[in-house]
C-alpha cells in the first residue's frame, strides 16, 4: 500500500509549528464518520484466545470469504531506531506480518508522534499484500490537541479507515471519572474541552472502553482510550474495539502486533 495522500506522509525535518500546521490540515481533511464496506458485528468473539500467536476471533457472517481484513499496527523501539509491525486478520487467522525499521529522527513530543513513528508505520505499510478494511493503531486518534494523532495521520494519507487505541488519555475531558473501577462493556463518552484547539467544547471525540477488567476488588485494569482515526465514527470505533478484543485488555489485532514489533526488533542491528 502506498499513501494517497503524499502531502500529508510525515516530514520529520519541519520546524515544530510546521508540524502542528500540517496536522490542523490532516483533521481538516479527516472524516470522523463511518465510510466502511463492512459494521463490526461482522465480527464476534468467541472465547479467550490460546496463546500470544492465536486468536479465536471469528466472523459472525456464514460468509466467511467476505469477512474483513482487520490490521493492528504497533511498534517497539531499538535505541535511535523505531520497529514498525503489521498484523493482518481474517476470520481470526494471522493472514500477513510485515514489519520495517526506520531511524527515528526527532524526540518524543506530546501530539507529534506520527512525525517520530509514522515513517516506520508507512514503510511497514508499504510491505503489505493486502489492503485492510479497518486499521486500529496503538496511539491516538481525534483524542488529539489538534484532532490528528497517530491513527488521524496514518488514516488520511493512506485514506483507510482507522482507529486509535491508546493507554492514557492525552486531551479532553470523560464524562465519568476513569479513576473508578469499571466492569466490562462500560464506556465512557470523552469530549472535547479548552486542550482541543481544532473543535468546539463539548464535541464528543471518543470514548474510554473496559475491554476487560478482573474479578478480584484488589486489582482491576484501566480502559483504553478509544477514538476515531478517520472514515469512522467515535461510537464504531469503540464497538470494533469490542469486537475485537478477546479476552486480553487489548484488543487482538494490536496486541498481535505488538507481539510481533517485539519479535521483529530482535533482529534489528
Amino acid at each position: 500500500m502506498e499513501p494517497v495522500r503524499p502531502e500529508f506522509v510525515p516530514d520529520p525535518s519541519l520546524s515544530q509549528a510546521e508540524m502542528e500546521a500540517l496536522q490542523r490540515e490532516i483533521a481538516e481533511a479527516a472524516r470522523f464518520e463511518n465510510d466502511m464496506e463492512f459494521s463490526p458485528a461482522a465480527i464476534a468473539s468467541v472465547g479467550d484466545a490460546p496463546d500470544d500467536d492465536q486468536t479465536t476471533l471469528s466472523p459472525s457472517t456464514d460468509d466467511q470469504a467476505d469477512a474483513p481484513l482487520v490490521a493492528g499496527v504497533d511498534q517497539a523501539f531499538v535505541d535511535d531506531k523505531a520497529v514498525s509491525a503489521i498484523v493482518v486478520l481474517q476470520n481470526g487467522e494471522v493472514i500477513e506480518r510485515v514489519s520495517a525499521v526506520k531511524v527515528t529522527e526527532i524526540p518524543y513530543i506530546p501530539g507529534l508522534l506520527s512525525f517520530r513513528e509514522g515513517g516506520a508505520i508507512l514503510s511497514a505499510f508499504a510491505e503489505l499484500d493486502h489492503e485492510p478494511d479497518v486499521v486500529l493503531v496503538d496511539g491516538s486518534g481525534r483524542i488529539h490537541f489538534r484532532e490528528a494523532g497517530l491513527a488521524t495521520h496514518i488514516g488520511v494519507t493512506m485514506d483507510v479507515p482507522a482507529v486509535g487505541v491508546a493507554k492514557s488519555l492525552l486531551c479532553g475531558t470523560p464524562e465519568q471519572s476513569l479513576e473508578e473501577t469499571y466492569p466490562d462493556g462500560v464506556r465512557i463518552p470523552i469530549a472535547a474541552d479548552d486542550s482541543v484547539e481544532t473543535c468546539p467544547d463539548g464535541t464528543g471525540i471518543g470514548h474510554a472502553v473496559q475491554t476487560r477488567q478482573y474479578d478480584s476488588p484488589n486489582r482491576y485494569i484501566n480502559p483504553l482510550i478509544v477514538s476515531p482515526g478517520h472514515r469512522v465514527s467515535a461510537a464504531t470505533a469503540a464497538d470494533l474495539v469490542e469486537a475485537t478484543a478477546d479476552g486480553y485488555k487489548l484488543p487482538e489485532p494490536t496486541r498481535l502486533a505488538d507481539s510481533y514489533a517485539d519479535e521483529a526488533k530482535g533482529s534489528v542491528e
